[in-house]
């Protein structure tokens, strides 16, 4: 592909022209980066309205996927260029697939906040969910946001630990995330590198259900059966179809009645 383009537009000239060299390839090599996207597009639509064809790679990973590349990509297909995926390393999907995690769900979050009180915020945002939660991080600030999640995680939900993936020093490590912090700090090694952190969700507890079942039974003492139903999905955050079956139970009406 690299071979049959007129421009290659690259994250970093100076790491693709290693790739290039190393197979010869001649295409035009221009950057293409976070700080100039915008004003790089316009010049890369333009050659593509001539009838020129443009390729875009990243670093490494995916191109648009937590890297550069999805306002190139907007704008050629507002301008109605052909968008062609060439499928290759993406960090998440590698990550997931050796993590033996075996959930049906995932949230692909990438880069949390770099400021530590938001980055705090954002996790407990996400500490309800209960699909696994897939982040990027950078390595000066991977001990912090490990210490962070346990925090607001808790200490006893696994987490897959995958640094340099595809690479030569890849490092895939399993452990709860009370444990990770000692794992990660026990080797200045374990902290270089580019890092995908995949946290379990929250497993759905017994209590909960109890819970919102006790407050159920209580509303519809005084009030109507829509209305408890409602009420309590607010205030308990449960599934409303699965409280108005219970309902329904409780009322002793059977469903379609």
């Amino acid at each position: 592909m690299l071979k049959s383009v007129a421009v290659i537009a690259a994250e970093d000239t100076r790491v693709t022209s290693k790739l290039l060299g190393h197979y010869g390839i001649t295409a035009k090599l221009t950057a293409l980066h976070e700080h100039n996207e915008k004003r790089a597009t316009q010049r890369l639509v333009a050659l593509l309205a001539e009838g020129r064809s443009v390729a875009l790679v990243s670093d490494a990973g995916t191109p648009a996927i937590s890297d550069p590349g999805a306002h190139l990509v907007g704008a050629a297909r507002a301008a109605g260029c052909i968008v062609t995926p060439v499928p290759g390393a993406n960090a998440a999907v590698a990550a997931l697939s050796a993590a033996g995690l075996a959930t049906p769900h995932f949230l692909f979050y990438g880069f949390l906040p770099q400021r530590a009180a938001e980055r705090r915020r954002e996790l407990a945002r996400l500490a309800v969910h209960r699909f696994a939660m897939v982040f990027y991080e950078a390595p000066h600030r991977v001990a912090d946001c490990i210490a962070d999640m346990s925090a607001a995680f808790g200490a006893i939900r696994r987490i897959v630990i995958a640094r340099e993936l595809t690479k030569l020093f890849e490092t895939i490590h399993v452990c709860a995330l009370g444990e990770a912090l000692d794992w990660i700090e026990s080797d200045d090694n374990r902290r270089k590198g580019e890092f995908v952190l995949i946290v379990e969700g929250a497993a759905q507890r017994v209590e909960d259900a109890s819970a919102a079942q006790r407050v159920l039974e209580i509303l519809l003492a005084e009030l109507p059966l829509k209305q408890a139903v409602a009420l309590v999905t607010r205030i308990t955050g449960a599934k409303r179809n699965e409280l108005y079956a219970l309902a329904l139970q409780l009322k002793g009406i059977e469903n379609g009645e």
